[in-house]
């Protein structure tokens, strides 16, 4: 293989000067014939044989000389400013390939740097850095979905061992079973949520656009919840413009409007109140829900749309931290905006805006 590489960079090598013995021999006859020509016509000399050989000679080693020279330029200026950046660019490449993403190339120097390069250069680089994104993400959404996967099935398992005791009375086997129940209820819902998010961010879901009441979404969503804060003695106050029609998917809207209300009536304590609120102005219209539960810190709230993130690290609260970042796909999908303002212990506020027919 060394044997090989060798004699392909001495024909390589002996290529390029061929090349260069070509071009200087071209250049310097055409000129040394001319100059021998105006020399002659001018001061009349008569050249001899004698001469002409001595001439062609020295000519010869002169284009060999510089042919020589010409190639080492050309193989010093090819290594530093092609051969260098090529190097470190498929070095970094293969140890891609490798699954090192933190790998990155350094900027040519000014000295002999071809601005293409740096160009590849900060592409390469910007391309390894989004792999990585992808990367920790991939590996961050199955550690989350084990962990998610991990409760449920516990709680199932010791459930399902506590059912087998024998002389088990009525109400423990209904207790238990009712357990085991809530375990895969809430392993479906966050498959469910996984399924409908994957196909959102892959644009496999496409938004069906009509003319709608919002208003009357709204409520028909709110009634659902009736029974949630009335059991927990939960204020519910409404302000509801009337006759705010607005285009878009409805069945997409919808789950916006149950993960909020549904996180507004999970989060507030009995004998607190949410309020929901719709105003519009001729190009947009803005729902705002609010709570006075428990709210968060500013740090939370920076995280809260993303994938399986939990301000309640403890996991006291039922959730698997999928359904706000839901809501934030299907929202940028309707092209509106999202946002949230929060204060530990006064409640949190979700302002949602969307676009008018």
């Amino acid at each position: 293989m060394r044997a090989h590489r060798r004699i392909k960079t001495v024909l390589k090598w002996l290529n390029q000067y061929f090349i260069f013995f070509l071009m200087v021999a071209f250049v310097i006859t055409c000129c040394t014939m001319l100059f021998v020509s105006v020399l002659r016509d001018t001061l009349g000399i008569t050249l001899t044989d004698a001469n002409i050989s001595a001439a062609a000679k020295i000519t010869f080693l002169n284009v060999a000389l510089l042919s020589l020279i010409f190639t080492v330029i050309d193989y010093v200026r090819r290594k530093i400013t092609v051969e260098r950046p090529v190097k470190s660019i498929t070095d970094a490449a293969e140890k891609i390939i490798k699954g090192d993403f933190s790998v990155r190339v350094k900027p040519q120097s000014r000295f002999g740097a071809d601005e293409t390069f740096n160009r590849i250069i900060d592409c390469f680089n910007k391309m390894a850095e989004e792999l990585g994104g992808v990367e920790t993400l991939r590996t961050d959404f199955i550690a989350n979905v084990s962990h998610e996967m991990k409760t449920p099935l516990a709680v199932m398992q010791n459930y399902g061992t506590l059912l087998q005791v024998p002389g088990l009375s009525e109400e423990k086997r209904i207790e238990y079973a009712k357990g085991v129940a809530e375990g895969s209820r809430r392993m479906a819902d966050m498959m469910t949520n996984i399924l409908k998010l994957n196909r959102l961010e892959n644009q496999q879901i496409y938004p069906q656009t009509a003319e709608f009441d919002l208003g009357e979404q709204l409520c028909e969503c709110l009634l659902q919840f009736e029974n949630v804060w009335e059991t927990a003695d939960i204020e519910l106050e409404t302000d509801i413009a009337e006759n705010i029609v607005v285009k878009a998917d409805a069945e997409l809207l919808g789950h916006v409007w149950n993960n909020l209300f549904s996180n507004a009536f999970k989060f507030t304590p009995a004998g607190g109140k949410v309020t929901v609120t719709l105003t519009a102005t001729d190009s947009h219209a803005t729902v705002r829900v609010a709570d006075t539960g428990c709210g968060m810190t500013a740090e939370v709230g920076a995280h809260i749309f993303e994938k399986f993130y939990q301000g309640d690290t403890s996991h006291s609260v039922r959730g698997n931290g999928l359904g706000l970042a839901l809501v934030k796909r299907v929202v940028d999908i309707m092209q509106g905006e999202i946002s949230v303002e929060s204060a530990v212990g006064k409640g949190s506020v979700f302002t949602v805006k969307i676009g008018r027919c």
